[in-house]
């Protein structure tokens, strides 16, 4: 059964979601721009989601941890939620 772990951050805008990743990938941490900036409960754990299985998350969200490259920060992504800043940690 396959199964995956991911963080992630949530905006209510894409332009915020955007700059939130430039600053990631000039060196931002990750689970320290979720805590800051992340509208999820989970923001308070860096934006940790634990395991879950495919199905178990909005689809938008599911395409990308179970399709996409793993630990590099996709996005933005929109879901009826807002917009996502994904990685994914891991996927068997």
């Amino acid at each position: 059964m396959t199964v995956a772990s991911a963080r992630h951050i949530l905006v209510k805008t894409e332009q915020q979601a955007q700059d939130l990743k430039d600053q990631i990938t000039k060196g931002a941490d990750f689970g320290e721009v979720a805590k800051k900036f992340s509208d999820c409960p989970s923001g308070k754990q860096g934006g940790d989601l634990g395991e879950f299985r495919p199905g178990q998350m909005v689809k938008p969200f599911d395409d990308v941890v179970f399709k996409e490259s793993v630990l590099d920060v996709h996005g933005p992504v929109k879901t009826q939620f807002g917009y996502h800043l994904i990685q994914t940690i891991y996927r068997n």
